[in-house]
């Protein structure tokens, strides 16, 4: 965890600098954001993202729509050797001058290996996946938004009848404007894991989700 720590900072740091250089584009319209900021896309806006870390790697597509945002994104743990795919929505219902807030709902589907080599309590299936959230966006400049962020992912298995996997996490993240289109994320979060193979075999422990991500504004 030290080293991951290091490694954010080490990434930030750099690109916080030379985002101020960067600033806003010579169209007027406000750059920032392709991963998670802004909270909700403007209509039209599209952005491309991709982002590596433990437990998890993925690739997203975000589309704003009149008054709200839709995204579509893959997922892969590398902890368990389980993929997902996903389709959620987001919209803006807060927005008090550099704060932004936005709860989003999504629906997803997780086919899950069973591999423990990284996961002794992982276990295989298919199972259908909801996914409510939260997403809190603070500007702290022109080329620098602050980010407050909550998942609440509910897994139900559709090949195991007791199969279930829910996660609580929040934690923070920033995101930083670097030129040219790109924006650059670092984020973190903690919480708690409970889940079960079948009926009486359930486990509680620590959640975590940590990553580093590249987006780009397509439109």
């Amino acid at each position: 965890m030290t080293r991951l720590v290091l490694l954010l900072t080490f990434l930030v740091v750099p690109a916080v600098s030379s985002a101020q250089e960067a600033g806003f584009s010579s169209s007027g319209e406000d750059p920032l954001g392709s991963v998670v900021a802004p909270v909700m896309l403007p209509a039209g806006g599209t952005a491309l993202y991709g982002y590596t870390g433990a437990p998890e790697v993925g690739l997203g597509f975000r589309q704003g729509i009149g008054g709200f945002e839709m995204e579509a994104r893959g997922r892969f743990d590398w902890f368990k050797l389980s993929a997902s795919l996903e389709v959620l929505g987001r919209k803006e219902v807060l927005r008090r001058g550099a704060l932004q807030l936005a709860p989003s709902l999504g629906l997803g589907l997780v086919l899950n290996s069973g591999a423990t080599y990284m996961d002794d309590d992982n276990f295989s299936g298919v199972l259908v996946r909801i996914l409510p959230g939260l997403v809190a966006s603070y500007r702290l400049g022109d080329t620098v938004a602050l980010l407050g962020l909550v998942d609440l992912p509910i897994d139900l298995g559709l090949t195991g009848e007791k199969q279930r996997r829910f996660q609580a996490l929040g934690g923070l993240g920033v995101e930083v404007y670097l030129g040219s289109g790109l924006s650059l994320l670092a984020a973190g979060q903690l919480g708690v894991e409970t889940f079960q193979e079948r009926a009486g075999a359930g486990h509680t422990r620590l959640g975590f989700n940590a990553r580093v991500g590249l987006g780009t504004r397509l439109f």
